[in-house]
């Protein structure tokens, strides 16, 4: 993310980097956790940047699960975009949370699995200290894969009737078809717990505003490239390059710090 920042500075873009609810120590200041889902929170800080800060473009970036959060955010605005939001750019999006789900049970992947429930877990007591009463810990021993987190802490807090509820209605899969504004999803062939197979989605195929960027190596959100210097993080050029061609003011000026 802070590589991304850079070359986005460098290159005349203001870059704003979003903290997901909990995280980057502001677990204090909200009596929700984060999820999947909360594409709304992306809306509202697109909103303020376009009302308060007038600017006159804007994209909107996301890796991983926030890749699923801007392609779910792009795909509920559909036709009723602001003009402002010139692109978006998912990285390694996790569109399909069933199936990163399963992906991550899989054996092979017990080090990442284990990674994140731990850390899941770590940030649920947390909030449970911090908001006494609201978040009863019941079960959370217990839990063992994200699934299991999912079923028993992320669904009942956050309006879910289940961990399968909550994958269904968070996927930015669903709403894929009705996405109206240019955007760019990069993929990996081998990553390992975001599985390939849901970017064949004919949906995909069939949108004339989004580009599929696939490669057979890249693993989750890495995309590093054999030579040296500035073109070692290839992921970050190809986003930067996206944002570029689209931007209004960049073809105007070639300066100015507009979005």
């Amino acid at each position: 993310m802070l590589g991304t920042a850079e070359k986005a500075w460098a290159a005349g873009f203001n870059a704003l980097r979003l903290n997901q609810r909990n995280c980057g120590g502001t677990e204090k200041l909200t009596p929700t956790l984060y999820h999947s889902g909360l594409s709304g929170d992306i809306r509202a800080v697109l909103l303020e940047l376009i009302e308060r800060d007038r600017l006159p473009e804007i994209f909107a970036a996301g890796f991983s699960m926030g890749g699923n959060l801007a392609l779910k955010m792009a795909g509920e605005y559909g036709e009723t975009a602001p003009p402002e939001l010139r692109g978006v750019v998912a990285v390694a999006p996790a569109f399909d949370l069933s199936a990163c789900a399963d992906s991550l049970s899989e054996t092979q992947n017990f080090i990442y699995q284990r990674h994140f429930v731990r850390g899941l877990k770590r940030r649920m007591r947390l909030k449970a200290r911090l908001f006494p009463g609201k978040f009863p810990l019941d079960g959370l021993d217990a839990v063992r894969t994200v699934r299991e987190f999912d079923e028993a802490m992320t669904a009942p807090f956050s309006g879910f009737t289940s961990a399968e509820d909550y994958y269904a209605r968070s996927s930015a899969r669903r709403l894929i078809s009705g996405i109206r504004r240019p955007t760019l999803i990069l993929a990996s062939q081998d990553d390992p717990f975001v599985p390939f197979a849901p970017f064949l989605d004919p949906a995909i195929q069939a949108n004339q505003n989004i580009t599929l960027m696939t490669t057979a190596h890249g693993g989750h959100c890495a995309f590093i490239a054999q030579e040296r210097g500035e073109g070692r993080f290839w992921v970050e050029a190809q986003i930067i390059e996206f944002c570029r061609s689209l931007s209004h003011i960049q073809e105007a000026t070639g300066a100015d710090r507009g979005a």
